[in-house]
């Protein structure tokens, strides 16, 4: 069985994903390569990033995107016409100029490609494997995976991080960002503030092997 390397928040930096992707050298065959969320948004090439991981989904066999809170606001902006100052109040608008616009008159509406928003509206919201389970966020104590709320996977901070709840496996979250990766015993969290100007983080398991850049 091959590795699992997992990334954290990336926020359009698209320049630490290249090189992060140069440094772990995933096998395509064997390997799988998880994404945590919040690809887009507070940084400057969330299109170039999108474009990288479609481009890595091309080339590599196992390649596990997961939806992020940001993905969420977008869509819920771009999709739904609501939630438009959450999304900009969270750095959307680097998202906004990092696809420009349709030129339809329309001035929201932003020239997303057809393969981006299919990326966008497919994410999925967990992957758990027989040792693991990765989130963007966390979960919520004393619920079962299965029950978890949307919400909660995509948003919650605190109630997760301080819990010693045992979810009867690792939980792999990003989302809160710490100046180093946060290791214990029920939970690995990799989100280190790229876009803060902290390091990009990627775990490889199962040594629980940190890369950075």
């Amino acid at each position: 069985m091959g590795k699992i390397f997992a990334i954290g928040d990336i926020h359009g930096c698209l320049f630490k994903l290249e090189e992060m992707i140069s440094l772990i050298k995933v096998d395509p065959v064997d390997d799988t390569l998880v994404f945590l969320g919040d690809y887009i948004d507070r940084g400057p090439d969330a299109r170039g990033v999108v474009d990288l991981i479609l481009h890595l989904r091309r080339n590599i066999n196992n390649v596990i995107c997961l939806m992020g809170n940001h993905e969420q606001l977008f869509l819920n902006y771009y999709l739904d016409n609501r939630d438009k100052e959450l999304f900009l109040i969270n750095g959307g608008m680097s998202t906004i100029l990092s696809y420009g616009f349709a030129g339809t008159g329309d001035g929201d509406k932003m020239n997303v490609p057809e393969s981006h928003m299919q990326f966008l509206t497919t994410l999925y919201p967990y992957y758990e494997t027989d040792d693991y389970i990765f989130v963007h966020a966390g979960l919520k104590p004393g619920i079962s995976l299965e029950q978890q709320d949307r919400d909660d996977i995509l948003w919650i901070r605190n109630e997760f991080i301080t819990s010693a709840y045992d979810f009867g496996k690792i939980v792999v979250f990003g989302h809160t960002p710490f100046s180093a990766p946060l290791v214990g015993t029920n939970k690995i969290g990799i989100d280190t503030g790229a876009v803060y100007g902290g390091k990009l983080t990627c775990l490889e398991l199962p040594e629980i092997k940190i890369h950075q850049v």
